[in-house]
């Protein structure tokens, strides 16, 4: 009976409100700005249009009158994404945002006769191109690198400076990849950014995307805008480590070299953990000046963290404001592969040429961790596995050491030892960035 009630009440508000609004029309107490009654200005141009051309007019603007088969297929990308994250839990936190984001950047509307109606991600005025703004002029990525420094903990890679080089040999498949990409036919600065997908670090390929493959003139070069399929294409393989990594481990590894046992991390002081971001900030930057704005925040993340007088801000970043700016980043990369723009051969060079520089980035990492047992003594070996998180996605590629590890001995625990070259993979990755920027702007 009491919904009842709400019900009537409800449709008693509607009835009321359509008979003032008919009173009002009728008596002519709606005006425009100069005076002018309404109804009068606009009963022609009303007149002129019979129900029939005002259904059509309304269909012309619905997205089933406007859909394309290549917004059908995003979409139905869009929810692949989304259904991964909540599936199998692979990087929900990244592809639940950027598959939301490729559905509202595929939603078709009315666009005919270059009509700006200030919808999509790349009409000028839209909501969504300004939040794109943050991607194509690359600020969202050092707000990431900010967050990613206040959480991550230096202490393995102080502790053990060698395994460092594991990660500066896991970004061999950058530059590998940077060769692919001009044999197919990408010119030089589109092929600097697509090659940074070898790194397997999302804000990394974001920002280098930005400034060499954004569509404008870069070195006397017309690029084209690449930073949707790039940026698709580094998350995509970052989310599937689980998948990639672990069959490229067992293949170049054997089973007495999968349990090999590390020494345990010896411990760090609070001094060294305080100086190293400092030092390391100064060290990188003067060697690849390209990369500041993502060491810069990377390092000062670190700095609030370690300093232990900063609780406060080091917590903001690594919680509330990382968060944010992963949903904006993640909506807007997602919502720039609109299908008129993503589904071009390019795209699908872009995916072939970053799954083969993961493939070589993991490979590369795995094997370098070979080379140097050759030359250290026994009860000091590197357990090769270790050498896979040498790519940057942070921690996902140590979390599949540490399972590979447990499988073939479940007491030999690696987490500690992959963060070292997982860390290095990161700092590894933003100076090669630099380095193509320098090379290539």
């Amino acid at each position: 009976m009491f919904d009842l009630k709400r019900a009537f009440t409800v449709f008693g508000i509607i009835a009321v409100l359509a008979l003032m609004n008919i009173v009002f029309v009728q008596n002519g107490y709606s005006k425009s700005a100069d005076g002018m009654n309404i109804t009068e200005s606009h009963s022609k141009s009303i007149a002129k249009e019979s129900p029939m051309e005002g259904l059509a007019k309304f269909i012309s603007y619905t997205g089933f009158r406007n859909a394309r088969a290549g917004n059908i297929i995003m979409i139905l990308v869009g929810l692949f994404f989304i259904f991964l994250a909540i599936k199998y839990d692979y990087e929900p936190l990244l592809l639940i945002p950027i598959g939301t984001g490729i559905i509202i950047g595929n939603i078709p509307f009315f666009q005919d006769g270059g009509i700006n109606l200030q919808l999509g991600i790349y009409q000028d005025g839209s909501v969504l191109n300004y939040l794109y703004y943050g991607v194509t002029k690359g600020i969202y990525p050092p707000l990431i690198f900010l967050g990613i420094g206040a959480m991550t903990d230096f202490s393995s890679l102080i502790s053990n400076p060698k395994l460092m080089l594991l990660g500066a040999a896991a970004q061999v498949g950058i530059f590998l990849t940077f060769l692919g990409a001009l044999f197919l036919g990408f010119n030089m600065p589109e092929a600097g950014a697509i090659g940074i997908i070898g790194g397997a670090d999302g804000p990394t390929a974001i920002f280098l995307s930005s400034k060499l493959a954004n569509g404008g003139i870069i070195n006397g070069l017309e690029t084209r805008n690449l930073i949707g399929p790039i940026a698709i294409a580094a998350y995509s393989y970052m989310a599937l480590v689980p998948v990639i990594q672990p069959p490229i481990m067992r293949l170049l590894t054997n089973k007495k070299e999968r349990t090999i046992r590390m020494k345990p991390p010896r411990a760090v002081s609070k001094l060294e953990k305080v100086i190293f971001p400092i030092v390391a900030l100064i060290l990188t930057t003067f060697i690849s000046p390209g990369a500041l704005p993502l060491l810069g925040m990377l390092f000062f993340g670190n700095i609030l963290k370690e300093s232990g007088v900063t609780k406060r801000l080091a917590d903001t970043a690594r919680n509330s404001l990382i968060d944010i700016v992963t949903i904006l980043l993640g909506l807007t990369v997602g919502a720039s592969t609109q299908a008129d723009v993503f589904l071009t051969s390019q795209s699908i060079l872009i995916f072939i040429l970053g799954a083969l520089s993961f493939i070589v980035a993991t490979a590369g990492g795995v094997l370098f961790a070979k080379v140097m047992n050759v030359f250290l003594k026994e009860g000091s070996k590197i357990n090769p596995l270790v050498g896979a998180a040498g790519v940057s996605a942070v921690p996902d590629s140590a979390r599949v050491v540490q399972t590979e590890g447990l499988k073939y001995d479940p007491s030999n625990h690696l987490l500690m030892h992959a963060m070292a070259p997982n860390v290095a993979g990161v700092i590894g990755s933003a100076v090669a960035a630099g380095i193509m920027m320098s090379f290539l702007m």
